[in-house]
């Protein structure tokens, strides 16, 4: 059937279950092609062929839509646009923006805004240069320097170049070889961008998050994931991740959680100063929200949008972190098409395909030469939602075979108040070695000897916290009560911090290094004073105050009140040394 009006030359939609949508398929639409269903023209792809009949996953609401309905082949995959407009706005998982003027979703549909701003430009080459992928044709004025790049694939001599000026965001600003180079330019979400070659991640990434920093470091174009139960802070802890990470550039991707989360995220990252620029936050940030009551179908694209979005600054030289919140929901939005789609359901209802699937997703993630030489990097890190925290599920298990780096959320450390929640007895970092070499490199070679000592300290704590629920601290001898006590100044001088605290949501690699510094050298004096006969009990009775608020009362880069807190400690414990 064929409705009034529908053009005979476009095929027609045959059922609709939902996000799935079956249409007779002509012989021009291949997989992974974008096509527009219905009169309302809703944006699906095609996923599945079968002889005369495609399967289409839409990325809409599907109410209304009925068999007969037009369907119109795009001829190409789902694109999006890639340009400086990216920065500091607000977009659904296709990259539509949900705030400000212009529609980056390659629909052609008849609403979409015209972006009027413009951004300055600055021609670097001259008429006449040969140029190959990846060359430098100019540079343009953003919050983050940007660069017009010859787009992989073409190379040629530079017939036309515009001359330096302010241009809108679809304005071409040069021709190479016959090929138009606008400023703005598409690119299919699925396909990684080309690179001229995948360098070792050995540079460390700088969080200001001292659990991070200090125990389970990641590098630069490296993945992590963050596992954790309900109310552990994952959210809370990937927010300060996008605040404060040393990164040119934030893609945070919302992907199926609570709308009023992504409410206080983008309201906060407005409201930060950029100790970069000295502007907002926000305005090297590019936030992708697909939250829980918009498409199903949109959250499975939004994490291959977010990886675009970073490659697309990547290949500028720059290096991003992506932030996914959290593909536990991206999951769920596969099993549940694949139901829909009548495949054979693997573990606990899940494709397949979910392994293969987690592991391009964070493949993606890499340090690499640019095809114009620069140097740049993406890093992903992703948050994991096991149901009741059992870290044995699907997602959880496959999540941790590709990963670098995971930290995971310890329930009972949250419960005590104690975030980040970060375990360090069930937590890892395979980047700790190759950037204990780059610490070496920059004047710390001591940096993985202090970082094995606390893992020490902190490991003996908690074994000696069982005994002592059995038999009081009392019953153990004098070096293990110090062994316990070093443990609680790790954690609530150094490990601990607070997120809402101005001095200390944030701490500088010197401030980091002073804590762990005081703390140290502080629990070396107290073994020295029980070795030399001093009582553990007159040990246990000094106070440390001082030393456990130094995080609080120093800066987020200030030393020297930590310096003085330990000084003040130091002088108790001599004291305590001659009662």
């Amino acid at each position: 059937m064929t409705l009034p009006g529908a053009p005979a030359a476009f095929p027609q939609v045959l059922r609709v279950a939902g996000p799935l949508v079956e249409m007779e398929c002509p012989a021009a639409v291949a997989m992974h092609d974008l096509v527009l269903l219905g009169a309302d023209r809703l944006p699906g792809e095609v996923v599945a062929v079968h002889g005369d009949t495609a399967t289409v996953q839409a990325y809409a609401y599907t109410g209304g839509l009925a068999p007969g309905h037009p369907v119109e082949p795009q001829g190409r995959p789902l694109s999006v646009l890639l340009g400086p407009a990216l920065l500091g706005s607000v977009f659904d998982g296709l990259l539509r923006p949900l705030s400000g003027a212009g529609d980056l979703l390659l629909t052609g549909g008849p609403d979409r805004a015209p972006d009027v701003r413009t951004w300055p430009f600055t021609p670097r080459v001259a008429e006449g240069t040969r140029m190959t992928a990846g060359d430098v044709l100019g540079e343009i004025a953003a919050t983050v320097p940007l660069r017009l790049l010859v787009p992989p694939g073409r190379s040629g001599v530079v017939t036309a170049v515009s001359a330096a000026g302010g241009y809108p965001a679809d304005a071409v600003l040069a021709v190479v070889d016959g090929h138009e180079v606008c400023m703005t330019q598409s690119w299919p979400v699925r396909k990684p961008r080309p690179v001229a070659e995948r360098l070792p991640a050995d540079l460390p990434l700088h969080t200001g998050q001292r659990a991070v920093d200090l125990l389970f470091p990641v590098a630069r174009g490296s993945t992590v994931a963050v596992p954790g139960g309900f109310g552990t802070g994952k959210t809370m802890l990937l927010q300060q991740i996008a605040k404060w990470c040393d990164a040119d550039v934030i893609v945070y991707v919302g992907c199926g959680e609570r709308g009023n989360e992504m409410a206080d995220v983008i309201e906060e990252l407005a409201e930060l100063v950029d100790p970069r620029t000295g502007g907002r936050l926000s305005e090297r940030t590019v936030t992708i929200a697909n939250t829980s009551n918009m498409p199903m179908m949109a959250r499975e694209a939004s994490v291959h949008t977010g990886a675009t979005v970073a490659e697309y600054f990547r290949d500028m030289g720059l290096d991003v972190v992506v932030i996914a919140d959290s593909t536990s929901r991206w999951a769920e939005a596969l099993r549940e098409f694949a139901s829909r789609m009548g495949e054979l359901p693997a573990e606990e209802g899940y494709p397949a395909g979910l392994a293969s699937q987690l592991a391009a997703f964070y493949e993606r993630a890499a340090a690499v030469r640019t095809l114009g030489g620069a140097t740049g990097s993406v890093t992903v890190i992703g948050a994991v939602s096991p149901p009741g925290g059992d870290r044995t599920e699907p997602v959880t298990a496959h999540t941790e075979r590709f990963v670098r780096c995971l930290w995971s959320l310890d329930r009972d450390l949250a419960y005590a108040r104690h975030y980040p929640a970060v375990s360090w007895a069930d937590s890892f970092s395979r980047d700790a070695g190759v950037l204990a070499t780059a610490h070496a490199r920059s004047g710390d070679p001591d940096w993985a000897g202090r970082r094995g000592r606390v893992a020490r300290l902190l490991a003996e704590a908690d074994r000696l916290a069982d005994l002592v629920e059995l038999v009081g601290i009392t019953a153990l001898p004098p070096r293990e009560r110090i062994s316990v006590l070093a443990g609680r100044l790790l954690r609530e001088a150094v490990i601990q911090q607070s997120a809402l605290s101005p001095k200390d949501a944030y701490s500088a690699p010197a401030k980091t290094a002073v804590l762990l510094e005081a703390a140290l050298t502080v629990i070396d004096r107290c073994l020295d004073l029980v070795e030399s006969g001093t009582g553990a009990d007159a040990v246990e009775a000094v106070d440390f105050t001082p030393l456990l608020r130094a995080r609080e009362s120093a800066g987020p880069a200030e030393t020297a009140p930590v310096t003085a807190a330990r000084d003040t400690v130091l002088g108790r414990l001599a004291e305590a040394a001659t009662a």
